[in-house]
């Protein structure tokens, strides 16, 4: 039993607290900027809406950030619009407008954050339609995926590239330089399943080249499992700069400004 003791007296006296020193920084602003044009409603209103966000420690939590101002300019009719937060301290910024001001022009967005100003432009970028998705029945490495396969015809006049939003926050991005102006069909696989009769919505997304490479960095470096707003890693640059703090290079927003042509089609797992 003076032994037992002993023992245990020695495993308790070689328990200590570790301080673990965590990185920590300035609260960096997270904008969630897409915007998606689906050219085929025309009825429905259509919101300019932006989402902003402020990352902190690296143990804390994401927070919404209330602006000084966001405003939007559409600089060849040289109108602007002014996004309103829909509700106090949602950091959910919208506004109605139409789709000619977001299609027709380079695009200006401008946040007023903490007496800094950060700037983004962009145009609008077409895409084509999706001419069938459905369920396939291959596997990959567990025999437990869903395969879902995608057909879509290229447009043959122009250099093309594609973001694929699968839901669930998974993307993948392609681009025409094998298939110019052909019809392409490719397998997407989710690896975790699907249960039976869940509906999934796949869209293609036209994108510019910068884009293109934003989206192909963020896909890689978060496994495919991140959507290009959900906390982008901090070594993702994006296009959304602090004019203010121009010669400072580590002083820019995470996430993207991007006005793009979008086209959805459903597919119910069996």
């Amino acid at each position: 039993m003076f032994a037992l003791f002993l023992a245990l007296s020695f495993l308790t006296s070689c328990e200590d607290v570790i301080e673990v020193d965590v990185p920590s920084e300035e609260p960096r602003l997270i904008v969630d900027a897409l915007m998606r044009i689906d050219t085929t409603v025309t009825t429905a209103p259509f919101f300019a809406e932006v989402k902003v966000s402020a990352s902190s420690d690296f143990f804390g939590e994401i927070s919404p950030v209330r602006l000084d101002e966001i405003t939007i300019t559409n600089t060849k009719l040289n109108e602007s619009i002014v996004l309103l937060e829909t509700q106090p301290g949602s950091g959910l910024y919208r506004k109605d407008t139409s789709i000619e001001f977001l299609t027709s022009a380079e695009l200006l967005l401008q946040m007023n954050y903490r007496g800094s100003i950060f700037q983004a432009s962009t145009t609008y970028v077409p895409t084509v339609p999706i001419d069938k998705v459905e369920q396939g029945d291959g596997t990959l490495f567990s025999g437990e995926e869903t395969e879902i396969v995608v057909t879509f015809t290229d447009s043959p006049n122009r250099d093309d590239f594609y973001l694929f939003d699968f839901d669930f926050n998974e993307y993948l991005v392609t681009e025409d330089t094998f298939y110019p102006g052909q019809t392409f069909q490719f397998s997407y696989f989710y690896e975790e399943g699907i249960e039976s009769g869940r509906e999934i919505d796949v869209s293609i997304i036209g994108v510019d080249k910068p884009f293109y490479n934003y989206m192909n960095q963020i896909i890689v470096q978060s496994g495919g499992n991140q959507g290009p707003f959900t906390t982008p890693a901090a070594t993702v640059r994006g296009n959304i700069i602090n004019v203010t703090d121009v010669d400072n290079i580590d002083s820019f927003a995470l996430g993207y400004f991007a006005v793009c042509q979008v086209f959805k089609k459903s597919v119910t797992i069996e």
